[in-house]
């Protein structure tokens, strides 16, 4: 049965630097056997299908390390993409049911909010609170964030580049041993919305 996936790029096509054509990556993505294959913008998203025969979804989507379908497709377009490109570009993939919750379980009031307001961080892997226990939230407000399933929102109301607390949070103390990409609440909902069958 076909899954459809969000891949979600770190820092690429910021700057001049680190240049992936969404054009090429599309084609990649397909040489890998994906279907459906559509971008987001230019700040490194990719919409896929792809049925039980690909690598992700073997074995029922985990192998004995227990790694996931996600995390099997994860590394497979980050290798590709390294092999391709010539750089190293960290990938998370995340469904629709996962993207649709994190809208859903959404702790801000989104609606309420302007989209530059309100990000997410997608991370790798679960994170716990003891990761940000060092950080003075009372400082930062009227700043804050919050946890959720292996994310984090946060409320910049000055937005994400003058936000003090998201510098906080992006320290590589505080993210070591997994990877962190953020988007704002418009490409949030706009990846739940593409991925919906």
């Amino acid at each position: 049965m076909a899954t459809t996936y969000a891949a979600l790029l770190r820092g690429i096509n910021v700057g001049g630097s680190r240049k992936v054509p969404m054009a090429e990556l599309r084609t990649l993505m397909e040489g890998l056997g994906h279907d459906a294959v559509r971008t987001h913008l230019q700040s490194g998203q990719a919409v896929f299908t792809t049925g039980s025969d690909s690598p992700g979804d073997k074995d029922a989507g985990a192998d004995t390390a227990g790694e996931t379908a996600e995390d099997a497709l994860a590394a497979e377009l980050a290798e590709a993409i390294e092999r391709h490109f010539g750089f190293a570009v960290d990938v998370i993939v995340r469904d629709h049911a996962y993207l649709r919750a994190i809208v859903d379980d959404c702790p801000f009031p989104a609606a309420e909010l302007a989209p530059k307001q309100l990000h997410v961080t997608y991370f790798s892997a679960a994170v716990d609170a003891d990761r940000f226990a060092d950080v003075d939230r009372a400082a930062h407000l009227p700043e804050e964030f919050r946890l959720g399933d292996r994310a984090l929102y946060l409320y910049a109301p000055d937005g994400l580049g003058r936000s003090r607390l998201a510098e906080r949070l992006a320290r590589p103390r505080t993210i070591k041993g997994v990877l962190a990409t953020t988007r704002n609440w418009n490409t949030v909902v706009k990846l739940m919305e593409l991925t919906r069958a």
